[in-house]
């Protein structure tokens, strides 16, 4: 049975999934590319044209483009990114940038290739390239630049898996997607290529890949993903299904996707079509491979299998806009609970994933004590406090232990102030006074980083907003427990003898907290 909520770093990554990518830009090659040393002209772009798109052209000195997920997130793989263009431009947006944000979300190392194109002569490459559409000129330069694009593909694969430490990535999971003309330098890379260029998987997106091209394919061929569409204008469809053919005779792997429309070159555009949604396609191809396990899967993840994750994502989701504040989480519970006696009285741990995970790390703790675990993971103080009152005032205990305010730095809901954090978790312990129920206000845990979130610099956040709480409380006869002080390391971070992601308790964690918050309930229950 699926878990019914998810864990705060699984909710963290479904709410911010706008990952932490790191853009840097590398030269391919030390000087010249080898067989255009000649070539004089300057990179330049277009953003008015009739592909209405922006386009870069006039590429000589080829380079990748960097997207690299938080290193929390990666799953170690690679994937080379040419964009289309007719070998005139580089449609470096909806196939390029686009479809490498979309693929660093789920923990995938991009770099985006700007390979070399033909020379044109105006600043519109976009017009240059349609005029010569049928005409022999065409074929020509195509001929002369296609064996330079395509040995800038493999360097580019080269170059990553020489690399592959440097950046994190596994050297046996660097793939290559790429977008008609990209397409073509695509899936010619699995065609003579060496140990070091050698493609672990290609995606060739509604490629120029004619079948004089499909010759020689190797016994260990890359599997390979394929999409297009049935009224592609340049009537390359055909160069698609070939080429799924030739791979299925080979006896290699193989997955093609056919749309009745979408044209050609909808890369990310969005057109409200089905073919709109073949990125997600190739991420469950690409997840079905292998390819999208994260390198530092938490404990609680591998327990599950990949659908059963996504199953439980977009429950969490369907939950997260249907029932923002999640009282139907211990609904049930809560009914149960109400025809129940119990000669101890009642402790309520009202609170975030810290609580939620708390009992099953621990369930001993919980144990015939009447202490009742009302955390959910990923919540803000804003939800826990719509909840208070069935979660918290309903089930009439004698103590609520409050732990709260991590999320709300972490901005799982949105930006907040320390003081809105501070505020509603003062409300909640008015709200608790108010029906003769004694409140304990718990320090936030020590965090240096969130791994769902990188980069927020919590730390002297979590530092002023207990020096906040525990003044509120010396003021108001209110019980603090101070796990921080603890806790913390040099860094006013959770270590990791402690933890697991720096945010999360283990178990040698919760035995900290524990007598803590014994101690912090038995004084509590002493007080009028």
């Amino acid at each position: 049975m699926l878990k019914r909520s998810l864990p705060f770093f699984f909710i963290g990554l479904f709410i911010f999934v706008i990952a932490h990518a790191q853009q840097k830009v590398i030269q391919l090659y030390n000087g010249a590319a080898p067989g255009s040393e000649s070539w004089t002209w300057n990179e330049a772009e277009n953003d008015s044209n009739i592909w209405q798109t922006k386009v870069v052209y006039n590429v000589s000195h080829p380079t990748l483009t960097v997207f690299a997920p938080d290193s929390m997130q990666s799953t170690g793989t690679a994937v080379i990114i040419c964009p289309g263009g007719g070998f005139h431009a580089l449609s470096i947006n909806s196939e390029g940038y686009d479809v490498a944000k979309w693929l660093v979300k789920k923990g995938v190392t991009c770099f985006v290739l700007k390979y070399r194109l033909i020379h044109c002569l105006t600043n519109d490459p976009a017009a240059e390239f349609m005029s010569k559409v049928g005409k022999p000129e065409l074929e020509t330069e195509m001929k002369a630049d296609i064996p330079l694009a395509v040995a800038d593909g493999r360097n580019a694969i080269a170059y990553v898996r020489s690399h592959a430490a440097e950046f994190g990535i596994d050297k046996n999971k660097i793939g290559i997607i790429g977008f008609s003309a990209g397409g073509t330098v695509t899936a010619s890379t699995a065609f003579g290529y060496t140990a070091e260029n050698k493609p672990d998987f290609i995606a060739p997106i509604y490629p120029f890949f004619p079948p004089e091209m499909v010759n020689n394919i190797p016994a260990d061929a890359p599997p390979m993903f394929i999409t297009v569409a049935t009224d592609d204008g340049f009537q390359l469809t055909p160069h698609s299904i070939n080429l799924y053919q030739q791979w299925l005779a080979s006896k290699h792997s193989a997955e093609l996707h056919i749309y009745s429309t979408g044209n050609h070159g909808f890369g990310l555009r969005v057109q409200h079509l089905p073919s709109d949604t073949w990125i997600d396609r190739f991420g469950d191809w690409l997840r079905l491979n292998g390819y999208l396990k994260m390198l530092h899967q938490p404990d609680w993840m591998k327990k599950f299998t990949d659908w059963q994750l996504d199953d439980m994502q977009k429950e969490n989701e369907k939950r997260f806009h249907n029932d923002w504040q999640n009282l139907g989480r211990y609904r049930d519970a809560n009914t149960a609970l109400a025809s129940t006696t119990s000669t101890k009285p009642r402790v309520v741990f009202m609170g975030n994933s810290i609580t939620d995970g708390w009992i099953n790390a621990d369930s001993s703790f919980f144990a015939g004590k009447n202490y009742i675990d009302r955390g959910i993971s990923g919540q803000t103080t804003p939800q826990m406090l719509i909840r208070f009152r069935p979660d918290v005032i309903d089930l009439k205990p004698a103590v609520v232990v409050i732990l709260a305010g991590i999320n709300d730095i972490a901005q799982n809901t949105g930006p907040m102030t320390l003081e809105e954090t501070f505020g509603n978790i003062v409300s909640m312990v008015e709200l608790a006074k108010a029906n003769k129920i004694h409140p304990v206000i718990s320090s936030v845990l020590p965090a240096f980083d969130f791994p769902w979130h990188p980069g927020m610099e919590p730390a002297p956040k979590v530092v002023k907003l207990n020096a906040m709480l525990k003044e509120y409380a010396a003021k108001n006869n209110v019980v603090y427990l101070d796990y921080f002080s603890a806790m913390k390391d040099e860094r006013n971070g959770l270590p990791a003898n402690l933890s697991g992601d720096g945010v999360h308790p283990n178990l040698a964690g919760y035995k900290i907290m524990e007598p803590l918050a014994e101690k912090a309930i038995a004084e509590a229950m002493k007080q009028k």
